[in-house]
Order: structure tokens, then C-alpha cells, then sequence
């Protein structure tokens, strides 16, 4: 469909080529008089358009729904609908990477208690520096709050290096009440069979070729690529132990979560806690009256009668 921009510059150039009427122009491109002579009244919005190409170009892989999200942490009170807009008008998009087919078929969805440390799952994802030397990060994710455990760049990374990496997170942050997997050979090592049995924690490893059942950690995996791994070029592991750090707090505590309602995974996590702590408080249970209370001055019986 021609739009009105496309139709006002017909016109104009059936006036100046052909030097036709206005009325004799639109009657050929199909457009209304009113609509040629429009002329916009909106206000240029300069400093917005301005902070928001910076933010898409400091963010690339953000669409304009976590763009507005950013704004609004700003302070920023326009709609989504004007973000919307001015993003369209400033020529503003995700560029779409083409993705490999996948196998559809019937998914069910698995049952998590929904705290933190609930269930971590474990996972790989690789690169290469510009040398050209490969590297690994070994990505910890919880699947409740979607936080980003751990995320551990090494050329080489044992299942001894896995097993330690575990009980340095569990020294942090509490131990889990399940752990997902593949069965890389990291996993299935003599290490990690012992680690799991030492510190009793449950380890579940899905069905070989089956990487949705491990969704949460892929889905994260994803997120890296796209917007950190594709992106930035390492010169060394220093720097990629500093850059992947840098992404994984900004992951955490800034970026907004589509599945958790575009809040940050910190703050989901915060109130889950706090949630937690209110139900385990007695003092906190207690139930609301179902009735409103009579009005003062008015005996309980009144009350009811005059309810009907």
C-alpha cells in the first residue's frame, strides 16, 4: 500500500513534470486534497529521537519494546505507541539472523517450584578470539528467576573445573534443588558423579538430541550470541573474562525480561524472596474481613438490614 509521503511526492511530480492541477494530480494517484495539503503540527521531539537512536545503537540487538522500557527508568512519559513510532520513523531495527530449522513437536512443559534454586541448569557455548584460538564459557542459569548464575570463559574447562565451579556458587548463593544438563562429557565425568553425590544434589540429564528440555540455559545461550558474542571482537581470554562479566551483571540487574514481564532478573528474584519471607511471617496470613466493616455509628444488625 502507497503511503501518504509516497502520494505527496507523486503529486508534486506530476505538477512539475506535467504541470498539472493539484485537483487534475490527485485524481491520477488516487489521493485526497486535504491529504496533500496536511502538513504536520507535531513538535520534532529531537532530544527523544536523539537518546533513542543512542540507546539503539549502544543496545543493537534491543527492539523498541525494551527500548521503552529504558526510557521509562529514564523518566521518559511517552506511550509506547510515540516510541513505536518515532523507532519506525528514524529507521530503527533489529536486524533478523537466519536460524536453522528445528523439529516440531509436542512439548510439555515441566513443573519448577517457583523459588530460587529451585532447578540450575548447565550448559556450553563457544567462540573464538582474533587470533583465531577457540574458547568455551560455561553458562549457570536459574531457571526461576532466569538469573545468570555464573558465566566462566577458559580454552579448556574439565568436569574437576565444572565440579569446583559448583561449590565456589553453592558457597555464594545456597544449593539447588536440581541440576540440568546434557551429556557432555564434562557432565558425565567421574568428577561430577562424585560432586553430585557428595554434596546430595539431584542431577538430571535430558534425552540425548533433546536440547528444548533445556530451554531455560539455551534460550540464554541465544541471548549471548546474539548480543555479546556476534557482536564484540576478544583479543584474549583477560578481555573475554572481563567483557562476558560485564554483559552477565548488565543481564542481571539492567536488562529488561520479556518472560518475567520486562522487569530485570535481580528484581524478580527479589520478589520471589520477598514473597517467600511474607508467607513464611504468621503474622502475614492473616485473612481480611470478608464483609466490609458497618459504618461508624451504625450497629452490625443496621448494617446487615440496610444491605438487604
Amino acid at each position: 500500500m502507497v503511503g501518504p509521503a509516497a502520494k505527496r511526492e507523486a503529486v508534486a511530480h506530476l505538477q512539475a513534470t506535467m504541470a498539472l492541477s493539484e485537483r487534475r494530480a490527485c485524481s491520477f494517484v488516487g489521493a485526497d486534497r486535504k491529504m496533500i495539503r496536511y502538513r504536520s503540527c507535531r513538535p520534532p521531539e529531537a532530544a527523544l529521537r536523539g537518546r533513542l537512536r543512542d540507546l539503539a545503537n549502544e543496545r543493537r540487538r534491543f527492539g523498541y519494546r525494551r527500548l521503552f522500557i529504558l526510557l521509562r527508568r529514564e523518566g521518559e512519559a511517552s506511550g509506547i505507541n510515540r516510541i513505536y513510532r518515532l523507532y519506525r520513523e528514524e529507521g530503527l531495527a533489529v536486524r533478523k539472523r537466519r536460524s536453522r530449522r528445528r523439529a516440531v513437536g509436542t512439548r510439555a512443559p515441566i513443573l519448577v517450584q517457583a523459588k530460587p534454586n529451585a532447578r540450575w541448569s548447565l550448559d556450553f557455548v563457544h567462540d573464538q578470539f582474533a587470533c583465531g584460538r577457540r574458547f568455551r564459557v560455561l553458562n549457570i542459569v536459574d531457571d526461576v528467576t532466569r538469573e545468570c548464575l555464573a558465566a566462566i570463559p577458559d580454552t579448556s574447562i574439565s568436569g574437576r573445573r565444572v565440579a569446583r565451579e559448583l561449590t565456589e556458587l553453592i558457597a555464594r548463593r545456597g544449593k539447588p534443588g536440581m541440576i540440568v544438563s546434557d551429556h557432555g562429557t564434562e557432565f558425565t565425568s567421574n568428577a561430577i558423579l562424585a560432586w553430585s553425590k557428595d554434596h546430595q544434589v539431584e542431577w538430571h540429564f535430558i534425552a540425548p538430541g533433546k536440547p528444548m528440555q533445556n530451554g531455560f540455559c539455551e534460550s540464554f545461550n541465544g541471548r549471548m550470541r546474539d548480543e555479546l558474542l556476534n557482536e564484540t571482537l576478544f583479543f584474549g581470554l583477560d578481555h573475554a573474562r572481563t567483557t562476558i562479566a560485564e554483559w552477565a551483571d548488565d543481564y542481571n540487574r539492567s536488562r529488561p525480561h520479556s518472560a518475567l514481564g520486562y522487569i530485570t532478573p535481580a528484581a524478580y528474584a527479589a520478589n520471589l524472596t520477598a514473597t517467600d519471607d511474607r508467607l513464611r511471617n504468621p503474622d502475614q496470613l492473616r485473612r481480611s474481613p470478608v464483609a466490609q466493616p458497618a459504618p461508624y455509628g451504625v450497629k452490625p444488625a443496621e448494617a446487615l438490614t440496610a444491605a438487604g
